[in-house]
């Protein structure tokens, strides 16, 4: 099977996909090696705020914005830990450099800066994320599971989350009407 490497990727769900926890899912790719891949769904915005999952870890903020910032699902992995994905990298006990720009952090340090007012200028806090096995995801892309294409931070941190998912296709020159359910093989 092909080696492909897809770190700092938009993984979009193909209409056919079946599967509840990646359905019309936007997803950005933080790490994918022989080891497998790691990623993060951008899209899908839970009921809570970041307040709420800040009071829940017994942080107190006074910040507004976490009043209004929404907590999204990352993937059916971990769904009970925290991920925040943000730009700039920053110095946090936790984080995986997924670039220069982009960095991926499990520590509770981000999470209190962002209480103080003090956290990155983008970010994007989810509950799980989404994991393959090695060669999962080339499965998975041989099977006509996903498009992908070059991660753009104005969709990952600017663009409103409901419309992520379209914008990610838009980067390819598509729009959702166009995608048949059916896959083809040539």
């Amino acid at each position: 099977m092909q080696t492909v490497n897809l770190t700092q990727h938009f993984l979009m769900a193909m209409p056919a996909m079946a599967d509840p926890h990646f359905a019309k899912t936007l997803t950005f790719i933080c790490e994918h090696n022989a080891q497998g891949a790691l990623g993060v769904v951008v899209n899908r915005p839970i009921d809570m705020t970041l307040q709420t999952l800040l009071q829940r870890i017994d942080i107190t903020t006074q910040a507004a914005a976490a009043k209004r910032t929404p907590v999204h699902y990352g993937g059916p992995v971990q769904v009970d830990r925290g991920f925040v994905l943000h730009a700039p990298v920053g110095e946090w006990q936790m984080t995986l450099k997924v670039s220069d720009a982009i960095g991926l952090t499990t520590s509770r340090d981000i999470l209190q800066a962002v209480a103080r007012d003090e956290g990155p200028a983008h970010m994007l806090v989810t509950l799980g994320y989404a994991g393959w096995a090695p060669g999962q995801l080339e499965h998975e892309l041989a099977q006509n599971a996903w498009l992908t294409v070059a991660a753009d931070p104005v969709v990952l941190f600017e663009t409103p989350a409901e419309q992520r998912y379209a914008a990610g296709l838009k980067l390819l020159g598509i729009d959702l009407s166009m995608l048949s359910d059916d896959a083809g093989h040539a």
